[in-house]
């Protein structure tokens, strides 16, 4: 009996947040974006959270003039779905109307080729590839000990070791793809504008200013309660900002 009720409590909630986002997806489309915005801010304080609703929720953001909510959302909807090019190519249109203009140190190359390996899919979807390679792997094993055909012996062995390396590379992409999501060392200035200090007090030497919608890489925290992080700008510039000025993606 109690399994039973909550089957149907479980599926009245998937029911009523189809309704939610059908509604607001309505919303949206008759250009009532305040509306919407409401209705996709009330389903993620409910816990419910995918790549889809962020990106929808950037959008609304951005028809509203309001450029920080925008990259934040649009930030968050990529660390779901890294390899969607829609929440990509959205995300540059936001960046480009902030203030400030940063030119980002460039990476190693093997770095930036590795990343973008690993974004070519989620973290789930990694994880499906490699269980599906373990199979694949199990399945040449079999052939292999119980065939007795030698050249068919030979290649069910190389290609079971061959797809037991794609299993451990998967599993180390899907590994890479959840530490990403889970990782909140970035964030955005929600602030209009921000002066970062030498120090983490308010009579710290000013060093220079950052303006709302930069995207920062949060480093240390400090006082009780973390009121100051320490951030790094994607040019390598750092100081200190009070953790009320921006929103952890």
């Amino acid at each position: 009996m109690k399994k039973a009720i909550y089957i149907f409590l479980l599926l009245f909630v998937q029911q009523t947040f189809a309704q939610n986002i059908t509604e607001a997806n309505a919303l949206y489309s008759i250009e009532k974006y305040d509306e919407a915005i409401t209705i996709y801010e009330n389903i993620l304080k409910q816990g419910k959270e995918s790549s889809t609703l962020y990106y929808n929720l950037g959008n609304a953001y951005y028809k509203t003039n309001k450029i920080a909510p925008a990259i934040l959302n649009y930030e968050r909807a990529l660390k779901l779905n890294p390899a969607d090019n829609d929440i990509k190519f959205n995300l540059d249109l936001a960046k480009a109307r902030t203030v400030d203009k940063i030119d980002a140190v460039e990476p190693f190359f093997l770095d930036t080729w590795m990343k973008s390996r690993i974004n070519k899919a989620s973290s789930d979807q990694w994880a499906v590839r490699s269980v599906c390679c373990f199979i694949l792997t199990l399945a040449l094993l079999l052939t292999y000990i119980f065939v007795r055909i030698r050249w068919i012996k030979k290649t069910a062995f190389f290609s079971a070791c061959f797809a037991l390396v794609m299993v451990c590379m998967f599993m180390i992409f899907a590994a890479k793809q959840k530490k990403s999501i889970l990782n909140n060392d970035f964030g955005i200035v929600f602030s209009e504008t921000v002066v970062i200090k030498g120090s983490p007090d308010e009579s710290g030497t000013e060093l220079f200013i950052l303006h709302e919608g930069t995207k920062v890489h949060v480093k240390n925290t400090f006082g009780n309660n973390k009121e100051w992080l320490e951030v790094e700008t994607e040019d390598g510039n750092a100081g200190w900002i009070k953790s009320e000025n921006i929103e952890i993606i």
